[in-house]
């Protein structure tokens, strides 16, 4: 079905380098409408967002979603604290992984599956800055590597 594909709005690059990621999830989030046509149109930004979870549901900090020009007086607040919408034994599994030293709720990328805002979350551990070097030097070398077999 074409209906199925996913048309991605915004990726948070910086959190591959940032954290080691453990595990994903699929969240649906709550969206006031001109929200929506902001995120249609590819206006949103990461800058330093996270989730946490709170008396039994998730909620996203820190995203910016840009205000929709054409709804000038029904925009909200574009770092508004938004809920994400999760089945009730995902956010239990959540729950305990997070109290777990060091692991955090990141959100990789908004996309639309469907007609329907999704964020994709991860369960991720920050990386100290040798572990970030190391992943540079890896990736550069296979990058390397790629070159000297594309050259033959």
């Amino acid at each position: 079905m074409s209906g199925d594909t996913r048309k991605v709005v915004a990726r948070n690059r910086k959190a591959r380098h940032e954290y080691e990621i453990l595990e994903t999830f699929e969240a649906g989030m709550a969206l006031k409408g001109p929200e929506v046509k902001s995120l249609r149109d590819g206006k949103a930004s990461f800058q330093d967002s996270y989730a946490m979870v709170e008396r039994g549901e998730v909620w996203l900090y820190s995203l910016h979603v840009s205000p929709y020009e054409q709804a000038n007086r029904f925009n909200e607040d574009p770092l508004r604290v938004r809920k994400l919408l999760l089945n009730r034994h995902e956010i239990r599994r959540l729950v305990g992984k997070v109290e777990e030293k060091g692991l955090a709720l990141v959100p990789l990328e908004i996309y639309f599956l469907r007609g329907r805002a999704k964020v994709q979350l991860a369960l991720a551990r920050g990386k100290k800055l040798h572990d970030k070097r190391e992943a540079l030097k890896r990736k550069q070398l296979e990058r390397e590597a790629r070159r000297s077999v594309g050259e033959r």
